[in-house]
């Protein structure tokens, strides 16, 4: 049985807590790396009801955590996109740390050219403008019943099945879960 590797602890270990790990050509970047708690994690995939088997895209994945818990913990097929090379590379190398790639992979690009048709449930931490930037891509690929969770920052003109608030950094965050063709206002 695999032993999971704390992410947080072996990004810190590689590297990750390096402001220059991040950087990216912010013209193309949509939000910066801040990486969501993993107690926000574990929330957001049990807000989306992630079930085994299903496909969850992480659209800014940054160390791959939402990546590694989804088929760590929900036996789920885990999709990352992040324009940040060193991000990828991190991202990458816990997938492999942790025994995952077949079950994990991250694209390295811009998360408004990924084809999102194969998703169950995209995860997001993005800002409220780059979610209004994203979203005509989410309401052309993703089907009916397709699950957006997105931390922090809601999407304009949806309406979430669920707002949850969750204590994490000596903070409340919010959690707003959407699902395809129950998302209108």
């Amino acid at each position: 049985m695999l032993q999971a590797v704390s992410v947080p602890l072996v990004a810190l270990l590689l590297g990750a807590a390096n402001p220059l790990l991040a950087q990216v050509d912010h013209a193309q970047s949509l939000a910066p790396y801040v990486p969501s708690p993993q107690n926000i994690v574990d929330r957001m995939l049990d807000a989306a009801q992630l079930k085994q088997g299903e496909t969850v895209y992480d659209l800014g994945c940054g160390d791959g955590r939402v990546l590694i818990t989804a088929a760590q913990k929900y036996r789920a097929k885990a999709v990352g996109v992040e324009l940040s090379p060193k991000l990828v590379r991190l991202a990458r190398d816990l997938i492999k740390l942790n025994g995952l790639q077949d079950s994990a992979s991250v694209i390295e690009g811009n998360l408004l050219d990924v084809d999102l048709s194969k998703a169950d449930v995209v995860t997001l931490y993005l800002l409220t403008e780059s979610n209004s930037k994203l979203r005509p891509n989410l309401e052309k690929y993703l089907k009916p019943g397709a699950r957006v969770v997105s931390h922090d920052f809601e999407i304009r003109g949806w309406k979430p099945i669920v707002v949850e608030e969750v204590p994490a950094y000596k903070r409340m965050h919010h959690i707003y879960v959407y699902e395809i063709g129950r998302n209108r206002k």
